[in-house]
């Protein structure tokens, strides 16, 4: 993995939120007294919330601060946790997957919608709105290719995609249109293609009819008188 910096650019102060403060406290009370370091990783992402979805160095140091700990190891978490974005992202951030399951299904052709509408890799549209940056699995392979795209709504899957669903769903979200989240397709969740026989029409699962099967067992032979 490539080394992580900090962007060039950062504002000149950060203070931490009342709503976010209460957060991380509620992630604190999971740790034994004086053990309120073991909460950077939840408190770094909600402060990454409260930034508009990256991290400034002022809000490193207002965590290390908060957690009564060194910068250098808040430093630390932040630059190696790919989740933690160093620089200004957009409105909406698209987390494209490219391991191999998602590139077998046309994650490539994916990357030149968003290298289309938003610009080259790690780059934030003009209008701000839209960014997006390449990543490792994200868990979600039977719905490959698909997407994570986090906003202030939160961080949702956008999953069973192609050039024209997926070049949509960006042109909706730079709109400000509600989008759906889950299979851009017609299936439900993560079922076969050809839809799942085990559901009905109300979406409830059938009762599978077990087969009867025959019973291969030999029955025990009795032995005659004085055998051995």
């Amino acid at each position: 993995m490539s080394a992580r910096r900090l962007a060039k650019e950062q504002p000149d102060s950060f203070v931490l939120s009342a709503a976010s403060k209460k957060e991380i406290a509620r992630w604190i009370k999971k740790y034994p007294k004086g053990r309120q370091r073991s909460a950077l990783i939840p408190a770094l992402w909600i402060v990454q919330k409260q930034a508009d979805g990256w991290l400034p160095a002022p809000a490193l140091e207002a965590v290390a601060l908060h957690l009564d700990m060194a910068y250098i190891r808040v430093y630390e978490v932040a630059t190696f946790y790919t989740m933690f974005n160093l620089a200004p992202v957009g409105e909406h951030h698209i987390q494209l997957c490219g391991t191999t399951p998602c590139w077998l299904r046309g994650a490539g052709d994916l990357k030149k919608v968003c290298e289309s509408k938003i610009g080259p890799k790690g780059s934030v549209s003009e209008d701000g709105k839209l960014s997006w940056i390449e990543v490792e699995c994200l868990g979600a392979c039977a719905n490959a290719p698909m997407v994570q795209i986090s906003n202030s709504s939160g961080d949702d899957y956008y999953e069973d995609l192609d050039t024209e669903n997926f070049g949509g769903l960006l042109d909706d979200l730079a709109a400000g249109r509600k989008v759906s989240a889950g299979p851009q397709s017609a299936r439900h969740t993560s079922e076969p293609i050809t839809g799942a026989a085990t559901l009905n029409a109300k979406g409830f699962y059938n009762k599978v009819k077990k087969k009867k099967l025959p019973n291969t067992a030999k029955k025990p032979t009795k032995k005659k008188a004085g055998a051995k």
